[in-house]
């Protein structure tokens, strides 16, 4: 049982972001700080990648947890809700598969990929190396 009105539950949802996030945010203003620049969801490239390096061919997704099904067990922030399932369960995996189909179309494509998950963001130092690993 929802604890929110229909009125109350969808204000909440519409404040939900799905660009601009502060988890992307905070990608875009480390790799900035790295030197590097970018274009932003570029639409003629299969899911709009949040950060795009076209003469690199490279392509950054920044992933919230929860919406994305983040797969490592250890990460508190991709627990699945514990009412609605039925609704829940299908359309969070629904969002995974449709970023594996997109990672595949920009693979086919030659673009390399990179996936970086919300709660990997917290700690700069690891996120900067593996951002330099992945840019070259």
């Amino acid at each position: 049982m929802d604890t929110l009105t229909r009125q109350e539950r969808s204000k909440r949802m519409s404040l939900v972001r799905g660009r601009d996030t502060k988890p992307e945010m905070r990608v875009r203003r480390l790799i900035h700080s790295l030197g590097y620049r970018y274009r932003l969801h570029r639409r003629d490239l299969p899911g709009k990648p949040d950060l795009v390096f076209g003469p690199r061919r490279k392509a950054i997704f920044v992933h919230g947890c929860f919406w994305h099904r983040h797969p490592d067990p250890a990460c508190k922030l991709a627990r699945l809700p514990k009412s609605r399932r039925d609704f829940w369960l299908p359309k969070l995996e629904g969002n995974r598969a449709r970023d594996e189909r997109n990672n595949a179309a920009l693979t086919e494509m030659g673009w390399d990929v990179l996936e970086v998950w919300e709660c990997k963001t917290a700690d700069e130092e690891l996120l900067a190396k593996k951002i330099r690993e992945f840019l070259g």
